[in-house]
């Protein structure tokens, strides 16, 4: 009975997701983001916990930089933000296409990330919870290049099945971030490009580096990767920008997002290196923090990110 339950509810939380689709689908540009703007004043208001979560984050990444009131400003913006992103989402896949691509996005840096997707080698691009990271691999599918993205497996069958025909609509395919290691190793060997979010925080047993100046507990399997399957990373940045300058490219409107290289790291370079794994791993947490410093408003400070710090060492025994 609890499973014939279960099933019930999540087709009905489904139902209403798709009723909530086509009803942004319908509006226009204008009155999407309008709704986008209210739905973010809501949410703000109720979401208490979250709200905390990022205005800590804040005052551990910018300290003194940011006083309340300005800490304050920019978790709001960071609800309107995501929830632009969330419309913005919606609405694509009827609105882009290859012969309009530049008015939503623009590569920056993109000879690197190019050659890497047409090379023999495999490549492992590498974001962030940053702008609109949906985007990048949309984008790629539209230019007709075949990428795969690592992803978490939704706990509504429904609703993870319903995300993965938008994903999927121009070609990437998904993984799942438990149970497709097997096909990862394969893509990696061969010449397979894969995607992955390396921003999350990776429990007690993850690789410390340092982010926005403080230790921050990171995923070791990119490194390791890159370095048994001598694959190349491209760390990308995909933030909504206007006039701006980001390691030599300058940016100009109209183009709503950019998908920016922040840095080419090749594991050839940290061979032999007994500190490889966390050198490569610091390099591209590096680049992801360069780029959300464009527009931090636009980073995921919802989450925790630095949720577990190292242990404090033992004190060694008086003799």
């Amino acid at each position: 009975m609890s499973k014939a339950r279960s099933r019930l509810a999540d087709y009905a939380v489904y139902l209403l997701v798709r009723v909530f689709v086509c009803i942004i689908q319908v509006l226009s540009w204008e009155s999407a983001r309008q709704f986008a703007r209210g739905l973010a004043w809501l949410l703000y208001k109720v979401d208490h916990r979250h709200r905390l979560v990022a205005g800590e984050n804040l005052r551990h990444a910018f300290g003194e930089q940011l006083d309340e009131r300005q800490r304050d400003a920019m978790v709001r913006a960071v609800y309107v933000h995501f929830c632009t992103m969330l419309v913005e989402l919606i609405q694509l896949p009827r609105k882009f296409h290859i012969h309009n691509w530049k008015q939503y996005g623009r590569l920056y840096g993109g000879d690197k990330v190019v050659a890497g997707l047409l090379s023999d080698r495999s490549l492992l691009i590498v974001t962030g919870h940053l702008g609109n990271w949906e985007i990048a691999g949309y984008a790629l599918g539209v230019f007709g290049f075949k990428t795969y993205a690592i992803a978490r497996t939704l706990d509504n069958p429904y609703l993870d099945h319903f995300l993965l025909s938008f994903r999927e609509r121009t070609g990437q395919k998904v993984l799942a971030k438990k149970g497709d290691f097997d096909q990862i190793q394969e893509l990696l060997a061969g010449s397979g490009a894969i995607a992955t979010l390396a921003d999350q925080d990776a429990g007690q047993r993850g690789l410390f580096v340092d982010f926005f100046g403080r230790p921050a507990s990171t995923h070791k399997a990119v490194a390791l990767l890159a370095l048994e399957y001598n694959t190349p990373l491209v760390v990308i940045g995909v933030p909504r920008l206007g006039e701006a300058e980001f390691n030599g490219f300058q940016f100009e409107e109209p183009a709503r997002y950019r998908i920016i290289l922040s840095d080419y790291i090749d594991p050839e370079e940290y061979k032999g290196r007994p500190d490889a794994v966390k050198a490569i791993t610091q390099r591209y947490t590096t680049a992801l923090e360069r780029v959300i410093r464009l527009a931090p408003e636009q980073y995921f400070w919802l989450h925790r990110r630095w949720k577990h710090q190292p242990a404090p060492k033992k004190r060694k025994k008086a003799a």
